[in-house]
């Protein structure tokens, strides 16, 4: 689909195409219900049990929005607030794949106990972690166009991935360590106020990922891998047509192993400020926050190393904060005749 809505792009039968992708992924979802309703499917896995009817009937009903949504119509309403081109079959499937993908993920997070088939599941191994990450980057230059409407220097340009400046590394490096402390403020309140919750979040975790967190280069990996493919997706090839907001949505949506808490809340409000990065920088920018922020994570500090850091990072804020408004001041004075 992602290539056929590529290949109509400009063409006179382009509109019928975006139709046509976006009428599949409603059905996708329609299938997907009436599967769940008659007890072909199961997103569970073993014992862990879930709502079937409500999934079902909702899994049918989010077929419908998706459609509606992508109707000609309402597509030209939702340019008003979005960056979406309501001509563009690219666009449409953006938000159709999109509005599927946050639809299944909150409904499989309301009504099946996520956080139990996480645990059913093996630990992640490096193998594991690159099947799962490959395929964005994959996903995000065969959206923008690779080889179909774009060579690979023009896919490189649209995705946002270009030799940062000294002041974006700054700047990335100083919002991964603001994230860091957000996240540690998040999973503060969720032991206080879920605390069973947390508990849970904690076991799934160590479960998926202690692995990999034992090696020092499954941390590196964990870093670095996300860092760029998921970056490369969401920033890169779907933010500058789905806006902020949604894509932070979405990319929240994607982080299932912390199911409906405030872990998943922190993810989307850490999206929103990558988001940003990408919007007033680059791809790349935001790949590096990304990227220091699961690898300070992984780490972890403790005692005299955390306290280095937390100078560190008032440091790195300080010097990204000089360099904005410096540039601010740079740009007034040019300006002015």
């Amino acid at each position: 689909m992602i290539v056929l809505a590529n290949t109509a792009v400009g063409k006179p039968w382009s509109g019928v195409v975006a139709e046509l992708v976006c009428l599949m992924t409603a059905a996708a979802s329609l299938l997907y219900g009436v599967g769940v309703l008659a007890g072909w499917l199961s997103p569970g896995t073993g014992s862990v049990s879930y709502s079937q009817q409500p999934l079902g009937v909702s899994l049918v009903l989010l077929s419908a929005v998706i459609a509606a949504a992508t109707w000609p119509p309402v597509l030209r309403r939702l340019a008003r607030v979005m960056p979406i081109d309501p001509e563009n079959p690219v666009d449409a499937l953006a938000l159709a794949l999109g509005l599927l993908v946050i639809g299944t993920q909150f409904l499989s997070a309301t009504f099946v106990d996520l956080l139990s088939v996480e645990l059913t599941l093996p630990a992640l191994d490096f193998s594991d972690l690159l099947s799962e990450q490959l395929p964005l980057l994959i996903v995000a230059a065969a959206g923008v166009g690779l080889f179909v409407r774009r060579d690979g220097t023009a896919t490189v340009r649209r995705l946002g991935l270009v030799r940062p400046a000294w002041w974006h590394v700054v700047l990335a490096l100083a919002a991964a360590g603001v994230f860091v402390a957000f996240e540690a403020l998040m999973a503060s309140l969720s032991v206080s106020l879920t605390p069973d919750i947390a508990h849970r979040i904690d076991n799934t975790t160590n479960h998926l990922f202690g692995g990999l967190i034992a090696n020092p280069l499954g941390i590196v990996a964990i870093a670095i891998l996300p860092g760029i493919c998921e970056e490369t997706l969401f920033r890169g090839a779907i933010q500058p047509r789905l806006g902020l907001v949604l894509t932070a949505v979405l990319f929240a949506s994607i982080h299932t192993q912390y199911g409906l808490s405030f872990d998943t809340l922190a993810v989307l409000i850490i999206g929103l400020g990558l988001g940003l990065i990408r919007k007033y920088t680059n791809t790349t920018s935001s790949a590096i926050a990304h990227a220091t922020y699961n690898l300070v994570t992984g780490v972890g500090f403790a005692g005299l190393v955390l306290g280095v850091a937390e100078v560190v990072e008032l440091g790195l804020i300080a010097v990204a904060a000089y360099a904005i408004w410096n540039r601010r001041r740079a740009g007034s004075a040019a300006a002015t005749p």
